[in-house]
C-alpha cells in the first residue's frame, strides 16, 4: 500500500483560480441587459454624474454579495415577503421610468443634453439607487445565487466574491466612460429618441416580468 497517498492531502483550488471563478460567474448576471444597465449607459453618453453612478452600482453589488456569503442568503430565501414587497415597488417604479423615458422620445427637441440641462445628482443618484435596491433580481443573483456559489469554493468563498466584486467594478466602469465614446452619434436628437424608446420597452418589459 502507498502510505504517502494513503495520507495525501486534498488538493486546494489556487486563490486566483478561485477569484477567476468569481470574476466570471458575476460578469456573466451583470452583463444581461437590465434596467440598471440601461440607466449607467444613458449616464455616461450624456457625460452626467458617472462617477458617482458606477460608484454606487459597484458598491451596492460588494455589499449585497458580502451579505451573501456571510449567510444573509439563507434569511432572503426563508423570507420571501421581502422579495414579494421588492417586487411590486420595483415594477412600480420601473413604469414609472418607462412613461418617462416615452415622454422624452415624443419630444425629440428636448433630447439633447445641452439644451435641457444636467440632472440633479441627487435626483440621478435617487434613480441609481432605486433602480439597485427595488429588483429582487439582484437580491437574488447576488446575495442568493453568487453567495452559495461562493460557498462551493470554501474556504475560498471570500475570494470568489472579491473576484465577483471586482467584475462589477469592470463593467460598470467600461459601461459607463466607455459610453462616452457614443457622444458623436448621440449629437443627433433622433439617436437619442431612438434610445429612449429602446429603454421605455425594457424598462416596461422588465415591470411586466417581475409581477408575471
Amino acid at each position: 500500500m502507498n502510505w504517502s497517498s494513503a495520507y495525501a492531502r486534498p488538493s486546494v483550488v489556487p486563490v486566483p483560480a478561485i477569484a477567476l471563478t468569481g470574476f466570471l460567474s458575476a460578469l456573466g448576471l451583470i452583463i444581461a441587459i437590465g434596467a440598471q444597465n440601461a440607466f449607467v449607459l444613458r449616464q455616461g453618453i450624456r457625460g452626467e454624474h458617472v462617477l458617482p453612478v458606477v460608484a454606487i452600482c459597484a458598491a451596492a453589488d460588494a455589499l449585497l454579495v458580502a451579505a451573501g456569503i456571510a449567510g444573509l442568503g439563507a434569511l432572503v430565501t426563508e423570507h420571501p415577503v421581502v422579495l414579494t414587497v421588492t417586487k411590486y415597488a420595483g415594477a412600480a417604479f420601473l413604469l414609472a421610468l418607462a412613461v418617462g423615458a416615452a415622454l422624452r422620445a415624443r419630444r425629440p427637441e428636448r433630447l439633447d443634453p445641452a439644451a435641457d440641462g444636467p440632472a440633479a445628482l441627487g435626483a440621478v443618484v435617487t434613480t441609481c439607487l432605486a433602480l439597485t435596491f427595488l429588483n429582487p433580481h439582484v437580491y437574488l443573483d447576488t446575495v442568493v445565487l453568487l453567495g452559495s456559489l461562493a460557498h462551493q469554493h470554501d474556504p475560498g468563498a471570500w475570494a470568489f466574491g472579491a473576484g465577483a466584486v471586482a467584475a462589477s467594478i469592470a463593467w460598470f466602469s467600461a459601461l459607463g466612460f466607455g459610453a462616452a465614446r457614443l457622444r458623436p452619434v448621440f449629437a443627433r436628437p433622433r439617436a437619442w429618441q431612438v434610445l429612449d424608446v429602446v429603454i421605455a420597452v425594457v424598462m416596461a418589459t422588465l415591470a411586466v416580468l417581475l409581477l408575471v
